[in-house]
Order: structure tokens, then C-alpha cells, then sequence
């Protein structure tokens, strides 16, 4: 069931309120679509926790002349969900920006809000069809293409020329497929086997059987949430010993943590915490002081996301113009490069914001940069 709550970020920074709290005349409405219950809710955590800091630091700074509020909607990381948070956010709660992840909701949502006008910024989906969804549907994460093609050279250099595919049915999972049977025959390479999933699956004995038949040289796993860790430890249960690829969805730390994913090899956008910009330096001195551990790109890319917002409506708020979606569309196409965590982010004319990949491999649970 989806569930509603809201945040005045000028009096507390926490999304779970338990009451709702009336929009303020004067404030900046923005919205949350995340999963907050259900097997993807960690993504939802993680996402709000980079929302959090971003605004303490809104806060702290003092940047805006209006307080900014936020109303969360549990999208369950479905497209039904997307679209009834997305309506109530538009609709209800008169959002102007709202923060989302994940393909299909987004796909959900961007019709109803491009029909109210509003920005929808997206750091956690990655389907290569997010590119174009719409002129207010904005990305600040790397999408899966970018990311399997980053990869291919380095399965080149490492001689890893079969690959057997483990893939959940849907836009994300077909963007994969699609890619790799492109992109690996030109380095070399052959998509040795191939094996749909239900995004529901949790049982993955037969799908390994089948994977070792194909003899692959490493195998690629597109999924995201609780699945992943069972895809992982089922593999490894039932001797599937070759490397396991993923891509930034394998990032979060129920997977990172998992003694089986020793040796897993994902791709992210870049991010490197010793860069000396002053953007980068405290947002990675606050989290570690906050959290006592490093961020993560997800962290990054919603901290990003609501930064972002935070530089737009200044602008407008000086020039005396009014924040809503449009203007803030103006803004964003009239300046394009923002000083955000990571350095310089540069928007195309669709929105898409570009970022380096890096690659990295968990040791010990804990990711490294490997290239």
C-alpha cells in the first residue's frame, strides 16, 4: 500500500515522519518516489540518506530564502507505484521536483509529471531509454549502456571472451542483453548463454545448472535489490565458480557484504573522495563523520540530485523569478555545469548529465577501484 508523509527540511531532516505536516504558502515543495518497503527498500534508505545530508547542508548554508518541503511517496519500485505516487505528488502535494529511481517506475512517472510541468531527477535507474523519457525527466547517473561498454575493454584485456547472462525481464534487463550481444563480437567476445528472470524470482538452482553448461568464461547478472544476493550465493552454491559481473546496482551493501560476492567486479559512475574541490571535500568529511564509513556513488548522485535543485532555485530566487518546473528547466538549460560532488557536472540539452565509469571489485566487503 502506498503510504504518504512528509518534512519541513528547515525543522527536520528525517523522511519517516510519522505525521503529515501542512505545505507551508512559501515553501519549495519537492518529492520523493523511492521504494520504501518491500525487497528494494534499501535503495530507497540509501537514496534518501545522499537527500539528507545534501539538505542539512541547504540548511546550513542558509542558500535559499524559502524553506524547502519534502513529501515522500513509496513507489514499491513498481510502474503502478510510480504512477500513483507520481499523481499524488503532481497532483496532491503540487511538487515542482521530484527525486526517483529505478527504470519502469520512472517510465511510469514521466508522463504525469511532464504533463504538470514538473522535474523528475532520476540517480538510481539506468535503462538507456531514460536518456529522451522527457525535457523535465533529468539524469545524474551513468545509464546501463554507458556503463556494459565501459566494460568491454576491460573483459578484453582480461581474456574473458564467454559470457553466460543472467537477466530480469524488463526494459533494464533487454537494455543489457541488447548490449552485450552488440558489443562483445567486436572484442572478440560471444554471449555464450543467455537466461530471463521474473524480478519476483528468489530460487536460482536451475538457472546455475544451465549457466554452467554454457562453460562461460564469466557471467554477467543484471538485477537489482534482494535478488542480487540470492542470484550470487546461489551461483556459488551450486559451483559456478567464474567471475560475477554486475553493474551499479551491485553497489549496495546487503550485496558488498556478502561473503560469496568476494571477487565481484560491477562498474559505477566515478568516485573519487581524495579530490580537493570544496564540494567533494565536505560532503565526504560530513558523511564519514555522520555515517563513519565512505559514501557510495548512490549517495553521491542523490546528494547531487537535491544540490542541484538547491543551485536552480537560487538563481531564480535572485533574479525574483517564481520555482516551479519550468523556470527551473530555464535555468538548468542556460547554465548546464553545476559544481556538484565529483567535480563539474555538464547536462546535455535532454538532461543527461555526463560522468566518468570507473570499475571496481569487492574485497573483503568492501568495494575497490580497479580501473
Amino acid at each position: 500500500m502506498t503510504t504518504r508523509r512528509t518534512l519541513l527540511a528547515a525543522t527536520a531532516l528525517g523522511l519517516a515522519a510519522p505525521r503529515l505536516l501542512r505545505a507551508q504558502p512559501a515553501s519549495h515543495v519537492i518529492g520523493t518516489l523511492f521504494p520504501m518497503a518491500g525487497p528494494n527498500a534499501e535503495y530507497g534508505a540509501i537514496f534518501t540518506a545522499g537527500i539528507e545530508l545534501a539538505l542539512q547542508h541547504l540548511r546550513d548554508d542558509r542558500l535559499l530564502q524559502r524553506p524547502i518541503e519534502l513529501r515522500a511517496q513509496d513507489s514499491l519500485a513498481t510502474p503502478q507505484g510510480g504512477a500513483v505516487g507520481m499523481t499524488k505528488l503532481a497532483n496532491v502535494d503540487r511538487a515542482v521536483y521530484v527525486m526517483l529511481g529505478f527504470t519502469g517506475v520512472s517510465k511510469a512517472a514521466a508522463p504525469i509529471g511532464t504533463r504538470a510541468k514538473v522535474v523528475m531527477v532520476n540517480g538510481g535507474g539506468v535503462g538507456p531509454d531514460l536518456a529522451e523519457l522527457s525535457p523535465y525527466y533529468w539524469n545524474v547517473i551513468p545509464l546501463v549502456n554507458q556503463e556494459v561498454r565501459a566494460l568491454l575493454p576491460w573483459l578484453q584485456q582480461k581474456g574473458l571472451k564467454r559470457i553466460a547472462l543472467i537477466y530480469v525481464d524488463d526494459p533494464l534487463g533487454n537494455a543489457v542483453v541488447q548490449e552485450l550481444r552488440n558489443g562483445l563480437p567486436p572484442i572478440g567476445g560471444t554471449l555464450a548463454g543467455s537466461f530471463s528472470i521474473p524480478p519476483a524470482t528468489q530460487q536460482f538452482a536451475a538457472i546455475a545448472a544451465r549457466v554452467r553448461d554454457t562453460r562461460p568464461d564469466a557471467v554477467y547478472f543484471a538485477s537489482y535489490g534482494a535478488q542480487q544476493a540470492q542470484i550470487i550465493k546461489q551461483l556459488r552454491d551450486n559451483g559456478v565458480s567464474q567471475p560475477l559481473i554486475s553493474y551499479s546496482a551491485g553497489s549496495i551493501p546487503s550485496v558488498v557484504t556478502l561473503p560469496e560476492s568476494q571477487g565481484l567486479i560491477y562498474t559505477s559512475q566515478a568516485a573519487d573522495w581524495s579530490r580537493s574541490d570544496p564540494v567533494t571535500q565536505r560532503f565526504v568529511a560530513d558523511w564519514r563523520a555522520r555515517h563513519g564509513d565512505d559514501p557510495s556513488a548512490y549517495h553521491q548522485n542523490y546528494y547531487n540530485a537535491m544540490r542541484l535543485f538547491g543551485l536552480l532555485a537560487q538563481s531564480l530566487e535572485k533574479a525574483g523569478k517564481p520555482v516551479d518546473g519550468e523556470t527551473l528547466r530555464e535555468e538548468m538549460l542556460r547554465t548546464r555545469r553545476f559544481a556538484l560532488v565529483g567535480g563539474e557536472g555538464e547536462f546535455s540539452e535532454q538532461g543527461t548529465m555526463s560522468m566518468p565509469i570507473q570499475i571496481n571489485e569487492v574485497r573483503d566487503g568492501r568495494a575497490q577501484k580497479i580501473a
